[in-house]
């Protein structure tokens, strides 16, 4: 059961609500105060709400105004996925058909993806993402004068030598040959008063830049709440890339399927070093929300990770294989190589379920888990985020009239993201 908490909620710079109890549930309603700030980006307030017992609302259960702001920022996400599948059809999907045909012969692709299959069969966080062994030895710089400037304190751009280790023996020499992929690196905005619970946040594909995402995410909200916050880059982004990558995130899905599971096992791996590096400099509570690729990868380091307070998958991806054949044009040349490799459909979910959250039970109890997800979202569909809700006992699901770029009402899913929080960061 949820803890116990006073009928009315109030904490430093956010708004107050009044709690009450509907079928024996806690249901919270805003009353008015001000908000820490305001949203860097003025997008309409249109409110969402709180999943019910059946899930998302239908489209018949919209106002008009709903209806109106789903549809149409539906239209912007359809645009946007249009042109990144475009940019993936003529630099990544070309590379992973080169790496079917170099494969092909030889059977390695199928071989690996079956290593996978085998792993995600039994079920085991603790097999399928060993744990890191070593305290990481970080080094630390301060970060641009417009970090500073934004967060209004602190900002250091950490960075680490990865300790991971190819799950796939056949994938070590290609990962250890790798060099500023095996550079961790996060960006941590602090108070100069200690450690305090710390918000960790994982960007989605290509979406690596801390500016954009402290922006997007309107992370300033949560430090000038009393949050520490830390901002990680996930495997192949930022200056993760590597050398002569045509974008950010390009080797995330360059190297095939194998390459792919490795690189979320990376991705597990160096977060969760990044968790032994904050409590070790004394923070006590952490908790972690990603959108889109990241909140796959915080949907899975839920069930890895057992020392976060919290968990908030936002627009989170959770089938990766139906993506595959929604985004058009690159859905044409991901079959190709499919059938190149001569990897059938069932092998295709099997070893992506290695690394897919729904293969595996989450650690944190469901009153921490919180998902989110926009009713127009089109690049992850929010039919990802009701079967993650469904897996994970249909925990807290927040709904937006907006899409995946365009997150109408985040002012709405930000005082409930904040309120959600609070008791298991602060209390």
């Amino acid at each position: 059961m949820p803890p116990e908490i006073d009928d009315t909620v109030e904490f430093a710079g956010t708004p107050r609500y009044r709690r009450d109890t509907i079928d024996g549930m806690p249901e919270f309603s805003e009353t008015s105060e001000a908000d820490p700030i305001d949203p860097p980006v003025p997008i309409p307030d249109v409110p969402g709400a709180d999943a019910g017992a059946e899930g998302l609302p239908p489209r018949s259960a919209l106002s008009l105004r709903q209806r109106i702001v789903v549809e149409s920022s539906a239209v912007g996400d359809i645009a946007l996925r249009t042109a990144a599948s475009s940019v993936l059809s003529t630099t990544v999907a070309p590379a992973v058909v080169a790496t079917a045909l170099l494969r092909v012969n030889s059977g390695s692709e199928r071989s690996n993806l079956n290593f996978y299959a085998e792993l995600a069969a039994e079920h085991d966080p603790v097999k399928s993402f060993p744990a890191p062994t070593d305290l990481p030895k970080i080094s630390s710089r301060p970060a641009s004068p417009l970090a500073e400037w934004i967060a209004r304190g602190t900002v250091d751009d950490i960075s680490f030598a990865s300790g991971f280790r190819a799950v796939n023996p056949t994938m070590r020499k290609q990962w250890s040959g790798l060099t500023a992929n095996n550079v961790v690196r996060a960006q941590h905005w602090r108070h100069d008063d200690g450690p305090r619970p710390t918000l960790c946040v994982i960007h989605g594909f290509m979406g690596s830049s801390y500016l954009l995402n402290g922006l997007f995410f309107s992370l300033p909200w949560y430090y000038r709440s009393g949050y520490d916050v830390l901002l990680y880059t996930l495997p192949f982004h930022g200056k993760r890339a590597e050398r002569h990558s045509p974008f950010s995130g390009f080797g995330f899905f360059a190297g095939g399927l194998s390459g792919f599971a490795e690189a979320m096992a990376q991705a597990v791996y160096d977060f969760r070093s990044i968790v032994d590096y904050l409590r070790h400099t004394g923070v006590e509570r952490i908790a972690l929300t990603g959108i889109s690729l990241g909140g796959y990868t915080s949907a899975l380091v839920a069930s890895v990770e057992n020392r976060l307070e919290a968990v908030i998958p936002n627009c989170p991806v959770v089938s990766p294989g139906k993506l595959f054949d929604e985004w058009f044009p690159a859905s044409r040349l991901v079959r190709l190589g499919l059938c190149l490799s001569r990897i059938s459909r069932d092998e295709l979910s099997a070893g992506l379920a290695y690394h897919g959250p729904l293969n595996y039970r989450p650690l944190l109890p469901k009153h921490r888990r919180m998902i989110i997800t926009g009713l127009g979202d089109r690049m992850a569909p929010p039919e990802h985020a009701v079967t993650l809700w469904e897996h994970w006992d249909h925990c807290a699901l927040h709904w937006f009239p907006g899409s995946h770029i365009m997150h109408v009402s985040q002012l709405d899913y930000l005082r409930r993201m904040t309120l959600f929080l609070h008791s298991f960061m602060f209390d």
